[in-house]
C-alpha cells in the first residue's frame, strides 16, 4: 500500500462532535478542552459554527470560544458558517478559516439548510469573496459526498461537477464528508482518485463518520488516493441532528494510534491527545467510543498473572 510520509489532522470535536449534545457545555469548558488538543500538537481545530442558536443551541457562544483572549497558543482556529451573516459573525472574530458544507444531495441540503443547491453555491460564492477579502481562507465541504440517506447513492460526476464549483470560486480546499458513514474503502479510493486526477493541486481533505465500522479503513481508502488530510472527532464523538441514526465521526485517537502505528507521522503526541480525551468524557459525563482511551496504545503491556 502506498502511505504518505505525514497526514494533517483536523480536530472536529469542538464543532461536530458536540453539536447535537442536549446539555449546553459551558463555554470555560470548551475553552479548557481546546487548549488540551492544542497541547496535543494537533495543527488546526474547528472550534464552533457560527450559526442561529434556535437551530443549534450548543453554538450560541461561538464569539466567545474563539475570542483572541481564550484561544489556546500554536493551533489554527476554523469555523462553520452557513450562510453570508455567518460568515461576517467568523470573521469579525478573526478566525483563520472559515468553512461551508453544501450537501450533493438536494433532499439532505434542504434539511440541512432549507435551501436547493443552487442556492448555496450562489451564498457559497459570496462567502468566499468576503473571506478573501479579508485575508483568510475558504474551504468549501461537500457533505453526503459518498451516499445519502434519503436518495441513496451519489453519482460520482455529482460530485465532481459540485467539486469544479467550488473550485471556480477560488475555494482553498474541498473537504468530502461522508456525513451517515455510508462510504467504503474502494469507493473512497476511487472517488479522490478522479478529483485529484483531475486537480492535482487542490487540497482535499476527507471527513468519515463510524456509523457502520468503516470510518479507519476509509483513512486508509483515501491515503492509498494521494490525500493526506483527514478529518477526526476526539472520542469519536458527534453526528450530523438532521440525519438519522447518525453516529460519531472517526476518533482523532484511534486515528493517530493507527498512522503512528504504520509509520505515518502526524505531529501529535498521542499521551496528551488521551489526555484531551479524558477530559471530554468527564465533560459529557459518559464512556466515549474512542477504543484507545479503553485500551491503551498498543505499547501497553500488562503483567502476565
Amino acid at each position: 500500500m502506498r502511505l504518505p510520509g505525514r497526514v494533517k489532522l483536523i480536530e472536529v470535536g469542538l464543532r461536530d462532535g458536540i453539536q447535537s449534545e442536549p446539555r449546553f457545555i459551558p463555554t470555560e469548558r470548551k475553552v479548557a478542552l481546546a487548549h488540551a488538543i492544542a497541547r496535543a500538537g494537533v495543527p488546526m481545530l474547528e472550534a464552533t459554527a457560527f450559526v442561529h442558536p434556535r437551530v443549534v443551541p450548543q453554538m450560541a457562544d461561538a464569539e466567545a470560544v474563539t475570542a483572541r483572549e481564550n484561544r489556546a497558543p500554536g493551533i489554527a482556529y476554523a469555523a462553520l458558517v452557513p450562510n453570508r451573516r455567518g460568515a461576517e459573525r467568523a470573521l469579525a472574530a478573526g478566525v483563520d478559516e472559515i468553512r461551508c458544507v453544501i450537501m450533493c444531495s438536494e433532499t439532505f441540503n434542504h434539511r440541512n439548510v432549507q435551501m436547493p443547491v443552487s442556492e448555496s453555491l450562489r451564498q457559497a460564492a459570496e462567502m468566499a469573496r468576503l473571506a478573501h477579502e479579508a485575508g483568510v481562507r475558504f474551504v468549501g465541504g461537500l457533505g453526503t459526498a459518498f451516499g445519502c440517506p434519503f436518495e441513496g447513492a451519489v453519482d460520482e460526476k455529482r460530485v465532481r461537477s459540485l467539486v469544479a464549483a467550488l473550485v471556480a470560486l477560488g475555494v482553498d480546499g474541498v473537504c468530502l464528508s461522508d456525513t451517515t458513514g455510508m462510504a467504503n474503502p474502494a469507493q473512497v479510493e476511487r472517488l479522490a482518485g478522479l478529483l485529484l486526477d483531475q486537480w492535482p493541486e487542490l487540497p482535499v481533505i476527507l471527513h468519515f463518520h463510524n456509523t457502520r465500522g468503516a470510518g479507519l479503513a476509509n483513512v486508509l481508502g483515501g491515503m492509498a488516493a494521494g490525500v493526506t488530510c483527514f478529518e477526526a472527532s476526539v472520542g469519536g464523538i458527534g453526528g450530523c441532528p438532521f440525519a438519522p441514526k447518525a453516529t460519531g465521526n472517526i476518533c482523532t485517537e484511534d486515528t493517530v494510534h493507527m498512522l503512528h502505528e504504520m509509520g505515518v507521522e502526524t505531529g501529535i503526541d498521542l499521551a496528551a491527545l488521551l489526555d484531551a480525551a479524558r477530559l471530554m468524557e468527564e465533560t459529557l459525563g459518559r464512556e466515549l467510543p474512542g477504543q484507545v482511551l479503553k485500551a491503551g496504545p498498543r505499547s501497553r503491556l500488562f503483567p502476565a498473572t
